[in-house]
């Protein structure tokens, strides 16, 4: 079953604007399917997937190769593990002066990947594409499904939680086991030790010495495997919002595992009945939350702010010179404490939205609205202006 995808328009826009396009995101995210199902709306396409020897094997001389499918769109899967295609890709679309000639698929993040594509610089656009979001598939799935399985195809459309939580514990295996390989000096048993103790202590500021001093390794490999894994989008850093003020703020990020259903893998949770009553349940919407405003809202920065006394906002919203705060509350009867309004009033923001696992939002004061997940995007377009 596919399910379009909430970059499927920008993506037809780039291939008719730009002569390459990438599409970033983890591993069995959906890239390839998109791709493809975007490709049958457009000229004619080869796909080639480097994961493939027989396709690798047609990119020996890939000038040549490029060269003979002219007028097509060339579309090349992992482009990750053969990196020495960019300078290449460059030339010829140099030689070719037209738009949409190449679209690339990469489980790596722009910044890895810009290392290798520097010469691409003013003929590429990035796209980034998440596992599924719940505003995709809620029409199918119920918000507790999607709480549990999260967001990967493979994971949310199993055909019941056991299957799905086996699938999720497959890829965890494949990423530590076979994906770890294209970089040198990670271990896949500390990584999973690792990535275990993120779970436990997701939504939480990161302190590199604490993590290392409980799997016994040093505070510079435990940054070093975060930093893969937020390059490889398993993991998102949330800066704290540092202001000039009198008080002592916490300055550390926090960190937050990218997929919820990846999370529940990790602590060994299998279906709702487990995860309601189990204390990563807040963290878990506040990462819910974060990926469906972070890849709804194209443009707009997003941090937390807390004291050290314990005044804090979850997170803050920033698009150009407006701010707005944002509560995630695990509850259909969402409270808000005096720190957050405390908060608010030193960064001098007006709107607080408190984003609920509910139906329905309400308007609770003159700057505070109670709102679903699939009605906060909105909401923030709206507040924002994205569209003005």
């Amino acid at each position: 079953m596919y399910y379009k995808r909430h970059i499927e328009g920008t993506l037809l826009e780039s291939l008719g604007t730009n002569p390459v396009t990438a599409i970033l995101g983890p591993r069995q995210c959906g890239k390839s399917t998109l791709a493809k199902k975007v490709l049958e709306k457009c000229k004619d396409h080869v796909y080639l997937d480097l994961e493939r020897p027989s396709d690798l094997e047609k990119l020996n001389d890939a000038e040549w190769f490029f060269n003979s499918n002219k007028g097509k769109i060339l579309c090349i899967d992992e482009i990750q593990r053969k990196p020495e295609l960019f300078p290449i890709i460059r030339s010829i679309t140099d030689d070719w002066g037209s738009k949409g000639a190449f679209l690339i698929l990469g489980s790596a993040s722009r910044n890895l990947i810009q290392q290798s594509s520097e010469t691409l610089a003013g003929r590429i656009r990035y796209l980034y594409l998440s596992p599924l979001l719940f505003s995709e598939v809620k029409n199918d799935y119920t918000l507790n499904d999607f709480l549990v399985r999260g967001g990967f195809p493979r994971s949310l459309l199993a055909r019941n939680d056991k299957e799905s939580f086996q699938w999720r514990e497959d890829f965890i295996t494949a990423f530590l086991e076979r994906d770890l390989l294209l970089w040198s000096g990670f271990s896949p048993q500390t990584m999973r030790r690792l990535w275990q103790m993120l779970a436990h202590v997701n939504g939480q500021s990161l302190n590199f010495s604490s993590l290392g001093n409980s799997i016994g390794v040093s505070h510079n490999t435990v940054r070093n495997y975060v930093e893969l894994l937020s390059e490889t989008f398993m993991l998102t850093i949330v800066p704290s919002y540092f202001m000039n003020t009198k008080k002592r703020l916490v300055k550390a990020p926090k960190i937050f595992l990218t997929d919820q259903g990846i999370l529940n893998s990790l602590l060994r949770i299998a279906d709702f009945n487990q995860l309601s009553g189990h204390p990563v349940m807040g963290s878990l919407w506040e990462s819910v939350v974060l990926s469906n405003l972070k890849n709804h809202l194209p443009g707009t920065d997003f941090y937390y702010y807390r004291t050290s006394h314990g005044a804090e906002i979850d997170f803050i919203c920033v698009y150009g010179n407006k701010m707005l705060a944002i509560e995630c509350k695990a509850t259909v009867s969402p409270s808000v404490s005096k720190g957050t309004y405390i908060s608010m009033q030193d960064l001098n923001i007006q709107k607080l939205i408190v984003i609920a696992p509910i139906n329905e939002g309400w308007k609770k004061s003159e700057n505070t609205i109670v709102a679903s997940l699939h009605e906060s995007v909105d909401i923030f377009r709206d507040e924002l202006q994205l569209f003005s």
